[in-house]
């Protein structure tokens, strides 16, 4: 850590002469961004909007190192963000990976993430919880603080309540540490829109909003042959078939997570693979018959029988 550090500090002493110029591709190559940005392509479906907010706020970062070569001055910008969408959308992955451009272009010292919710926070007794919170925080300095359905942290029917001072807290190190700290609020729109209604000064130090959308049936079928490959099974040309008929139906149903909700939904056709391969009596297996998902594994949820779902499907 010291030695980025020092290598940052070090580049932002020299200072180029007027008619000198700069070559923001070769800048953008050293900084190793692309990397990160073509990893969140491979991670994440789809999502185009939310993508494209990401590589706007790394070229604003990219263009304000350049900048500081030529000791241009200006306000460090503000990086706070709130992530809204439903469960299983992608929000985390895109915080992990903004948290490895902002320490690329030496916006934060380490890079890594902090994830809490408002248990991690907030104390149940008098004193118990600015301690929590700043404890917390310390950890997250030089990183990013990533808040889970944050708009808990607020419960203005409850007088007995500490919320609030956590809130507080948080404000202040947003405004006074933006430098080597970027906080994202994460929850349900509707719920954050509220929030941010009833806590003004957390929104006005909130820059950039972004909303994940939920997948398409297509982009969940996409997603999921993408987690069974990591894990080196794969979907017969059937199975395909019925899982995505298994994922119209299922989108439509209570509790549905998005990406959560395929991870699951392929954890069981797993285990009723297993049994199917155990209880056929063959006495050998090829390596296809271990790594392949039939449509059978699929079709035996409960979702096509009755269209319910329980924690058996």
């Amino acid at each position: 850590m010291n030695d980025i550090d020092d290598s940052n500090s070090e580049q932002d002493k020299i200072i180029l002469p007027d008619d000198a110029s700069v070559d923001l591709k070769a800048e953008f190559e050293a900084s190793n961004v692309k990397e990160v940005l073509d990893k969140l392509d491979r991670e994440l479906i789809g999502l185009k909007p939310v993508k494209t907010r990401i590589r706007e706020i790394a070229a604003l970062l990219l263009v304000d190192r350049l900048r500081k070569q030529f000791a241009l001055s200006s306000v460090t910008p503000t990086l706070h963000m709130n992530f809204t969408g439903n469960p299983g959308t992608g929000k985390t992955t895109v915080a992990l990976r903004m948290a490895e451009i902002l320490h690329r272009l030496g916006y934060v010292r380490e890079g890594h993430l902090v994830s809490v919710t408002r248990d991690d926070l907030v104390g149940q007794y008098i004193g118990h919880t600015a301690p929590k919170t700043k404890e917390v925080i310390k950890k997250a300095m030089g990183g990013v603080l990533f808040i889970d359905e944050a708009y808990y942290l607020y419960k203005p029917e409850n007088e007995r309540d500490y919320g609030a001072e956590s809130i507080e807290i948080l404000l202040q190190v947003m405004e006074n540490n933006r430098d080597d700290l970027v906080v994202i609020l994460a929850g349900y729109k509707d719920r954050m829109d509220k929030f941010f209604h009833s806590n003004p000064g957390m929104r006005s130090r909130v820059a950039h909003h972004l909303d994940f959308p939920d997948y398409s049936a297509d982009e969940l079928l996409a997603i999921g042959k993408l987690m069974l490959a990591d894990q080196n099974y794969r979907l017969s040309p059937d199975a395909e078939k019925a899982f995505l008929e298994y994922l119209t139906l299922r989108m439509n149903l209570e509790h549905f997570a998005n990406a959560r909700s395929v991870r699951n939904a392929l954890d069981r056709a797993r285990l009723r693979q297993a049994n199917r391969l155990f209880n056929s009596n063959r006495k050998t297996l090829n390596k296809t018959d271990l790594i392949t998902i039939e449509a059978e594994d699929i079709l035996a949820s409960r979702v096509f029988t009755n269209g319910t779902l329980d924690v058996t499907d």
